[in-house]
């Protein structure tokens, strides 16, 4: 609160008040939402606290957006605020692929960086990639089709390359703590969980040259 205070004092010098601040909520669950809308009876204050401790606590009612109770033809707002809303709300459902988030009413008005955003956010959801690129064949428009066609080659490629990176890192782990074993027979469990917490290719490298060289496992321990 003191950053928002001085942020806006920076942006606005003769300012002595904040604007109103309207906090909400917004809740994705496909089930009713059972707690309080009241931020304070979310805290828990130990018992006999006394009023020393409570009057520090914020109390406000926040605003609660349901997306449970939100039918999807009535979510309004922007086309990509429309298409996150729904989006957010068919993840609970298992509806990713279906046509309230695939309209091509609001898809073909998104803005490039939005709409591969929102395929993004689709795609991260481990869906049947089957599924999807038949839903891609689905769409009408050929510009959206095309869109997302390559989206979903780029989306692939980078999938391969992080897939070939991490193997690649694995096995740079690996043979360090072969090495490690060869050479001095045992490698404490510290040592091996430092060593596959390491993810620089050279790093690993310098590591594997240093566990071939190094006199003992204190030496090799420095380099890290």
């Amino acid at each position: 609160m003191v950053r928002i205070w001085n942020d806006y004092l920076r942006n606005n010098p003769l300012a002595t008040k904040l604007p109103a601040i309207l906090p909400l909520v917004l809740a994705q669950d496909n089930k009713p939402w059972k707690s309080s809308t009241r931020f304070a009876d979310l805290i828990d204050i130990p018992e006999g606290a006394g009023e020393d401790i409570k009057k520090h606590i914020p109390d406000f009612e926040f605003q609660l957006v349901e997306l449970f109770r939100m039918p999807f033809e009535k979510i309004l707002g922007t086309p990509m605020g429309i298409l996150t809303l729904r989006a957010l709300k068919a993840e609970k459902l298992q509806a990713l692929l279906d046509d309230v988030v695939w309209d091509e009413s609001l898809l073909i008005q998104l803005p490039s960086a939005s709409f591969e955003m929102l395929m993004r956010y689709i795609l991260d959801r481990d869906l049947d990639k089957p599924a999807f690129r038949r839903r891609l064949k689905t769409l009408h428009s050929p510009k959206l089709s095309k869109n997302a066609m390559s989206l979903a080659e780029q989306f692939r490629q980078e999938g391969r390359q992080e897939g070939h990176q991490e193997g690649l890192i694995f096995s740079k782990q690996q043979d360090i703590l072969e090495a490690l074993e060869i050479r001095f027979q045992r490698v404490p469990g510290g040592l091996r969980e430092e060593i596959g917490s390491i993810a620089d290719a050279k790093k690993l490298t310098h590591l594997h040259r240093a566990a071939i060289t190094s006199a003992d496992l204190e030496s090799f321990a420095a380099e890290l």
